[in-house]
């Protein structure tokens, strides 16, 4: 019922939020956070390694790319398993920290607070600005700096959905895209503006209801988390009873909390931390800055509102990792080390042998023994690969009916061959063998398959 209400405020139209602009420690470690991860964000797909973009995800060409590694659709386990590791991850660090990733590093929190509500502070001041200049008449001042502040959101939007299409469709192909004339991209140039206007939209009007309402990432904290898990919390029982700081009259009674509000005023979601722990906490920790300064200023001890886990606030128990967290970590662990081992052992070149359909083996004039079989090579690398195509065992020969040298690049090639043995040289009816792909002196692939004879 709680959601539904919310998506109908949005529907009717909401009041917006005017979080204070926060400060402190922490925040200044938010800000770093930030800069390294956008910095990352806006430069990985045009960057090039191994004439490459370090990360690209093409679901449309089937093509992705991991700083260097290509995977194509045969290696879509492996892009399963990473998908896994990550959502592991988020939940180990759930359980452990709660939900700190939102705060410091989730690509909406990051925009949200960290360049498009600057941009606003910067123009149009601190929350008490800001409501009093939307709730005054059209003046040239107000049309000045709206018009402003949105012609640089439109203008950011439009960067992050350059970006964001760059990840999809490769760098390459969006500067085609943008250099090129518009008839030749027409999807190419809608897809940018649709994106550019769905980011504008979040960021400029949706904004904190895509963390209290869209995303399920909050909901799952009444599963994941537990009494040890390290959350942004106020210690009630520090600061309650809570009174108004007065001059000369000083109750031990009371407690650290001067009902100042300011933990609410900071808060990007609009919630109360000294209600508990709620969905909407996006444990960006402003409110613990908030809190620091005005207990400085009181001469009372910080951290009234800080990292707690429910045992401290409740029963002043020490912080340590509880069953759940060591679970998930082992599992996580174990996850790691099979994709570890699966990245190691994967092969440039992926190479299929089947004997052909509807033959069993043939008996040649001169006494050997030949099954047909066909093979196909897929090229993992953006590069041509020259090959030669041989059995493991040198005694054994091959004579080829097709039989391409070349590989292209993120390619494939097929052959087709018969494989001759000696009788002398075959012990049993069905026999394994092995087939190697050799490149510049080396072996870079191997297939194995059956061989069958008259024994």
């Amino acid at each position: 019922m709680k959601i539904l209400q919310k998506v109908n405020e949005v529907k009717k139209g909401r009041d917006f939020l005017y979080p204070k602009k926060p400060s402190g420690k922490l925040y200044n470690y938010r800000k770093w956070v930030s800069y390294v991860l956008l910095a990352c964000l806006f430069s990985f797909p045009f960057v090039k390694y191994n004439d490459e973009q370090l990360v690209l995800l093409n679901f449309i060409a089937r093509k992705f790319v991991f700083f260097g590694l290509i995977f194509t659709p045969q290696d879509f386990y492996l892009f399963a398993l990473a998908m896994l590791i990550m959502l592991i991850f988020i939940v180990c660090f759930t359980v452990v920290l709660g939900r700190l990733w939102c705060g410091w590093v989730c690509p909406q929190t990051i925009f949200m607070e960290m360049v498009f509500r600057r941009i606003e502070y910067w123009i149009e001041g601190d929350a008490n600005q800001q409501k009093k200049l939307d709730a005054q008449e059209w003046t040239r001042e107000k049309i000045i700096k709206k018009s402003f502040k949105h012609f640089l959101f439109l203008l950011i939007s439009f960067a992050i959905a350059n970006t964001f299409l760059a990840y999809l469709i490769g760098s390459d192909v969006l500067y085609k895209i943008i250099t090129e004339p518009i008839s030749q991209h027409v999807s190419g140039f809608l897809s940018i503006w649709l994106f550019t206007f769905i980011f504008y939209g979040v960021f400029a009007y949706v904004r904190e209801v895509v963390c209290t309402v869209i995303c399920p990432y909050g909901r799952l904290q009444g599963v994941l988390l537990d009494n040890q898990s390290l959350i942004v919390a106020y210690n009630e029982k520090r600061g309650e009873p809570r009174a108004h700081l007065q001059k000369n009259n000083i109750d031990l009674t009371n407690g650290d909390c001067i009902d100042c509000g300011l933990c609410v005023q900071v808060c990007p979601t609009g919630i109360d931390i000294r209600k508990g722990t709620q969905l909407e906490c996006v444990n960006c920790t402003a409110c613990i800055d908030s809190c620091n300064e005005v207990m400085l200023k009181i001469n009372k001890p910080k951290n009234l509102i800080g990292f707690y886990t429910q045992d401290f606030i409740q029963q002043q128990k020490p912080y340590k990792l509880g069953i759940k967290a060591y679970g998930y970590a082992a599992v996580l662990f174990v996850v790691m080390l099979v994709f570890s081992s699966l990245i190691y052992k994967r092969q440039d070149v992926q190479t299929t042998v089947l004997r052909a359909s509807g033959t069993l083996y043939q008996n040649n004039d001169d006494g050997t023994i030949s099954n047909l079989y066909n093979a196909e090579l897929i090229n993992k690398t953006n590069k041509a690969i020259k090959f030669k195509f041989r059995s493991s065992d040198q005694k054994d020969k091959i004579k080829f009916i097709q039989a391409p040298e070349v590989l292209p690049k993120e390619g494939t090639t097929h052959l087709t061959f018969f494989l001759i043995k000696n009788p002398v040289n075959i012990q049993e009816y069905k026999s394994d063998v092995v087939f190697e792909i050799v490149a510049d002196g080396k072996v870079i692939s191997t297939a194995t398959t059956s061989f069958f004879s008259q024994h």
